[in-house]
């Protein structure tokens, strides 16, 4: 069981997110809902794992990755985006995030990433570019 941290915008995400986590065994220990908001509750809840959504107001997600790993190199994070934006999962991975998982989340797909993550297999650009073809 690990102690996730998931970080979105919109309530709708973070509870869906939230309850596919702790279905899966994992224990959802904090919430944020800007990326600010993510790095000051990264730093107070140490999180084994983090789901960040790209898109948000304040500070997006690639620039929450950036701030957490500055803060704490071994983070592990998995970044959250819509379809159609493959720049920004390419820039989230080069900032430090650990892998993607693609907005509408398919169950198997978000445990499978997670599962990963956790397990220290991170995506490196080879990866990035053979799931992008």
């Amino acid at each position: 069981m690990a102690k996730v941290m998931v970080v979105d915008d919109a309530v709708f995400m973070r509870m869906m997110l939230k309850m596919l986590l702790v279905e899966a065994g994992h224990e959802v220990v904090a919430e944020a809902t800007n990326g600010m908001e993510a790095v000051h509750t990264y730093v107070k809840y140490k999180p084994d794992l983090v789901t960040m959504d790209v898109t948000m107001p304040e500070l997006d997600g690639i620039g929450a990755v950036r701030q957490i790993r500055n803060l704490d190199p071994l983070a592990k994070i998995i970044i959250c985006s819509a379809m159609g934006q493959n720049a920004l999962i390419v820039d989230a991975i080069s900032s430090g995030a650990k892998d993607y998982i693609v907005k509408p989340f398919d169950k198997k797909e978000i445990i499978n990433a997670v599962n990963k993550v956790l397990d220290e297999s991170s995506l490196s650009f080879e990866d990035l570019r053979h799931r992008f073809q």
